[in-house]
């Protein structure tokens, strides 16, 4: 496969750490080091309410009051540009301080030819999770598209994995499940920060047949593998309403996969992904049986619970109803295994509540593996150890950072 990228810009100095300590996202470099790359251009902007600056100053206000910089055009993801919107709403477009706003999550999820016409550069600025399932990887590499197509060059400002770039979790994405929710076939947990990401979509050919995009990559400067978000000094922004945490990102991992069962992930209450249940579960009995797995790094804990309509949960399952469940207490982020964690809950819960569970087959697009329901753990996770030695050599001609 071809593993070269046109008009890919690599700054490897910018990786080196920062006089203070804290690292500096791409589009603090962009601002500090770089704004040459706009100068005189009209600006297509990918953002959200993540895409600021350390100082806490949106990228697009920034951007707009600089001479010789025209902000021309907006796109947002899944959640809005302000990052309200529950998961699954459709969007629509708007205006913001007369600028254009198109929704890249209503009436379609990639840039239109009309959308682009007039633009110089696309400019993408996310905080992504670094998880498969997570939709923002899925709308840039769809923006890639539309621009390659368009013939438009795309300025990637790069920001950190707030779960590092160490660990790699899960299958890679079966071919024929390829979504939304799992565009790219990346592990589930894939170590990449976006930047690194669209670079290998690009060079591995995983785009739609088009031209290839012109990509530039602004890094990060100061991240290293080895960091999580809370070694990176940044504030923690929530990059959807409930994804509120660095541990609820970990979590994510395993216990987004409770979304193709019929349970309570934790929606509409104050921890989403960290605690899960329903009115069928006893929470001791299931909370004793996981503890007694003895699995690395957790630890969980029964509880009962009430999910409630709540701003980005308007219709959390069981709304209003007493749910038995478990909280988990992530003991050491180092040696958890959140994807193995996700697996065993569900082989637990069908051991305890087989009568009362049941799948949709959202479950295989979430795990990438068809009949995921029907798969031991042992087997899902041979096939997850497979595909990691596969995949680490496969990304490496696409890192970023030491």
């Amino acid at each position: 496969m071809r593993r070269w990228i046109v008009g890919l810009g690599v700054w490897l100095l910018l990786v080196l750490p920062t006089a203070s300590g804290q690292v500096r996202s791409g589009a603090d470099v962009l601002l500090g080091d770089s704004l040459h790359l706009l100068h005189g251009r009209r600006i297509g902007l990918m953002a959200n309410h993540t895409s600021r600056l350390s100082d806490g100053r949106m990228l697009f206000d920034s951007l707009r009051s600089l001479p010789g910089v025209t902000v021309a055009a907006l796109f947002s993801p899944e959640h809005g540009f302000r990052g309200t919107a529950a998961d699954g709403v459709a969007i629509g477009s708007d205006t913001v301080a007369g600028v254009p706003l198109h929704s890249l999550y209503g009436a379609t999820r990639r840039p239109t030819p009309d959308m682009l016409a007039g633009l110089d550069v696309l400019v993408m600025d996310l905080q992504d999770i670094g998880v498969r399932y997570y939709t923002y990887l899925s709308t840039m590499a769809m923006c890639l598209e539309a621009a390659a197509e368009a013939g438009l060059p795309v300025l990637l400002c790069d920001r950190p994995n707030p779960l590092g770039g160490l660990i790699i979790e899960g299958p890679i994405r079966n071919d024929s499940l390829r979504s939304f929710v799992g565009y790219l076939p990346l592990p589930v947990r894939h170590g990449l920060t976006a930047g690194e990401a669209m670079r290998m979509a690009v060079g591995e050919g995983w785009l739609a047949d088009s031209a290839a995009p012109r990509l530039t990559v602004l890094p990060c400067a100061g991240w290293k593998r080895n960091m999580y978000h809370d070694d990176t000094g940044l504030p923690w922004i929530n990059p959807s309403p409930n994804m509120r945490s660095p541990d609820a990102a970990l979590a994510y991992v395993g216990t987004c996969l409770l979304e193709g069962t019929n349970l309570n992930e934790g929606r509409g209450t104050e921890e989403p992904f960290l605690r899960f249940g329903a009115p069928f579960i006893d929470g001791d009995t299931l909370a004793s049986m996981l503890n007694a797995l003895e699995l690395r790094g957790v630890r969980f804990h029964a509880l009962r619970y009430r999910p409630i309509p709540m701003p980005g949960a308007p219709n959390p399952r069981f709304s209003g109803r007493v749910c038995g469940g478990v909280r988990l207490e992530i003991t050491n982020r180092h040696c958890y295994e959140s994807f193995r964690t996700g697996l065993e809950i569900i082989a637990v819960l069908r051991r305890q509540h087989d009568a009362f569970l049941s799948f949709r087959s959202y479950l295989d697009l979430l795990s990438g593996i068809r009949g995921t329901k029907d798969r031991s753990v042992f087997d899902l996770l041979d096939r997850a150890d497979a595909d990691r030695r596969d995949f680490l050599p496969l990304r490496a001609p696409y890192l970023l950072y030491p």
